[in-house]
């Protein structure tokens, strides 16, 4: 509404449709549930395609057209893709879903199911929660509860701080390499899509705890959204990660109903290919985060088919007792699918995929002669080490959070030691924020 006002008729027509469309199939029997249930599907990707895909889909037959030499004349449309759509459209099916198949009581209170729809600490970017745990959370009464509060409030601390300490301070390298990569040579653009990497992650993840520690002040517990997933040691351990309330929708829902593993073997390939598809083109518009799922796809179908070969082939070098390598490997995988994510077209994508590894010559011998290979990005060395820093922190929390209960050992700390650490943060963040308008990398999804 901020930006077009109007827009608050999107929500208030698909709440509406589904408020009534899960009393009704809740009342159906038979074929009828059905029907209403494809009736309210229909009704929120009907919205999600015209404001989303409609452009990307009319260009894309405006080229077949014109290959065929075909006349074609269907308009574009001028309109603003309103900030969430997919991530409430997602929740509002999930709702339909599960009252559809008897895991969740159909909800009367119209405004409570509003709310469900548009709770405003996850409205804009998720996570994308599940009726069954957040519908009854609004009719129960909260109190204060200090460690409740304060718990909320220091996840909001680390969000912001991942946010605009690490996230928005590596976009500046990240955009001035990805917006232009034909004036980088190879050691920026590795640079940069390791940036992006991180940047990413902690863009996302950073809004993610934002807007589960400001649900927790409130007394509400939203599901958890990632789980170090640069720590996993494969892709599939990746996905059950990263995204996780995303993850599980589509294997909730669309896998699922695919037939998930329960089909013959080639077909279960095709059904993870296929969810993997919908999954990138549910990010954008665009090819390049179609080609981003295709790959990631590809990783999981490979790695399938490959895992036994593999087994034996790192067993026989004795790789299975090199501790790091798996990580290693499936981070490096996951970077590179970053490229076509972050890449502004498929031709930009490959051309960076082309160039990326042809200066590793040059990276040696820079190192060889002791000269910084950053230059080329036009870092200052307090850049990189403000970077740098911030990096090996985070990923320091996250080995800590994964051997031990870390708020534990934190809250078992004397106070000046946790009030120190507080004071750290709050100052990181004035000091060595950047503050310039920079939206979520989410938001545009």
């Amino acid at each position: 509404m901020a930006f077009v006002p109007i827009y608050i008729l999107i929500l208030g027509f698909t709440i509406v449709v589904d408020y009534f469309a899960g009393i009704y199939i809740e009342n159906a029997e038979g074929k009828k549930r059905k029907l209403l249930l494809v009736c309210s599907i229909i009704a929120n990707i009907g919205v999600l395609a015209v404001f989303k895909y409609y452009n990307f889909i009319n260009q894309n037959l405006e080229f077949l057209f014109h290959g065929f030499e075909w006349s074609y004349s269907i308009p574009y449309l001028s309109i603003l893709l309103p900030i969430g759509l997919s991530f409430h459209t997602f929740q509002a099916m999930s709702y339909t879903i599960e009252v559809y198949r008897g895991h969740q009581k159909a909800e009367r209170h119209f405004g409570i199911y509003s709310l469900y729809v548009m709770f405003y600490p996850q409205l804009v970017a998720g996570p994308i929660e599940r009726p069954q745990n957040l519908l009854h959370q609004f009719r129960e009464k909260y109190d204060f509860d200090y460690e409740r509060v304060a718990s909320g409030l220091r996840l909001m601390a680390w969000g912001l701080f991942k946010k605009v300490v690490i996230a928005d301070r590596l976009a500046i390298a990240v955009d001035t390499v990805y917006n232009n990569p034909e004036r980088h040579n190879s050691i920026s653009l590795v640079i940069a899509t390791i940036f992006f990497t991180y940047q990413i992650f902690c863009d996302f993840s950073g809004y993610s705890d934002m807007a589960i520690g400001a649900a927790r002040v409130m007394g509400f517990k939203l599901i958890t959204n990632f789980n170090n997933p640069y720590q996993s040691k494969t892709i599939s351990e990746f996905w059950k990660r990263w995204h996780i309330s995303l993850s599980t929708w589509f294997k909730d829902y669309l896998y699922i109903t695919l037939g998930g593993n329960r089909v013959s073997i080639p077909r279960w390939y095709l059904n993870l290919f296929i969810v993997f598809l919908v999954s990138g083109l549910w990010h954008g518009a665009n090819w390049t985060f179609v080609l981003w799922g295709a790959l990631h796809g590809f990783y999981l179908v490979f790695g399938l088919l490959t895992k036994k070969i593999r087994d034996k082939f790192n067993k026989a070098l004795r790789l299975d007792r090199v501790p790091l390598l798996p990580t290693l490997t499936t981070f490096c995988l996951v970077a590179f699918a970053w490229i076509f994510f972050r890449a502004n077209t498929v031709d930009s994508a490959f051309y960076i995929i082309q160039h990326i590894f042809t200066g590793l010559p040059d990276i040696y011998q820079r190192l060889a002669n002791h000269k910084p290979v950053y230059q080329y990005l036009g870092l200052s060395p307090s850049f990189l080490l403000v970077v740098i820093s911030s990096i090996v922190l985070l990923e320091t929390v996250h080995y800590l959070k994964r051997k031990r209960n870390f708020t534990e050992m934190f809250l078992q700390k004397p106070i000046y030691i946790r009030w120190a650490v507080y004071y750290a943060v709050v100052l990181a963040i004035i000091f060595f924020g950047v503050f310039e308008n920079r939206q979520f990398i989410y938001f545009q999804f």
